[in-house]
């Protein structure tokens, strides 16, 4: 057998340059395959044949990077239809948004603390605020709003993405279960009373009257006084 001749470096192809969108795709390329635990500086250099040192060049930080791969993949949210009531319509953005994040429960948990600011989040905060104006929400109020009805929205599908992946956290939630519906109605009434309903419906539609309640808030709620306009 003819031993393999080792191959000079000038031999060799040239790695592709470095770039943040080059190293976005290679995290999320991590992330579908291995989860987000694994998307860490280090592994994403190895993914790209460099030095851990050389992303930084392009994102600050790990928690940069799991914003800009939120962002990116914020750009596969469904746009509003053009028909149907304003408040239909953002429900359906947002549920496009809830959707997305269902389908990368550790990237949900993070989206409760991350901060994108890319294009597709603009472009998202856009599609909001234009629907809100077409509902006529104050500009002030609409400001504000955008950020309770995302909060409601990633907190939900945080929320359930942790009921999904932990039995410890089906073991907790069949725990609650149990303590609502065999209380006493000589110390806890109320609950009593409205056990199987505090438990009631399905995560859509929960998250659909969540957010009908809160934009009827939105609404009806003037931004405290002082605030600019």
């Amino acid at each position: 057998m003819t031993p393999e001749v080792p191959r000079s470096r000038r031999e060799r192809p040239a790695k592709p340059a470095l770039t943040r969108a080059g190293i976005v795709s290679a995290a999320i390329g991590v992330l579908r395959a291995e989860g987000l635990p694994k998307v860490t500086m280090r592994r994403i250099a190895q993914e790209l044949d460099t030095g851990p040192a050389s992303l930084y060049v392009y994102v600050r930080n790990t928690a940069e990077l799991h914003a800009a791969i939120l962002d990116e993949l914020l750009g596969t949210i469904e746009t509003a239809p053009e028909r149907g009531s304003w408040r239909a319509r953002v429900e359906q953005v947002l549920g496009s948004y809830t959707r997305t994040l269902f389908e990368y429960p550790s990237l949900a948990r993070s989206a409760v603390s991350a901060r994108p600011s890319g294009e597709n989040y603009l472009n998202l905060c856009e599609r909001l605020l234009a629907l809100l104006d077409e509902g006529g929400v104050p500009p002030a109020q609409a400001a504000w709003g955008v950020d309770v009805l995302l909060q409601l929205a990633t907190a939900t599908a945080a929320e359930h993405a942790t009921q999904d992946e932990s039995s410890d956290n089906a073991d907790e939630w069949d725990a609650l279960t149990r303590a609502l519906h065999g209380v006493s109605a000589d110390t806890h009434p109320r609950i009593a009373a409205l056990g199987p309903r505090l438990l009631s419906g399905t995560p859509e539609q929960r998250l659909s009257w969540g957010l009908r309640s809160v934009l009827n808030g939105i609404a009806h709620t003037p931004v405290p006084e002082g605030e600019p306009k």
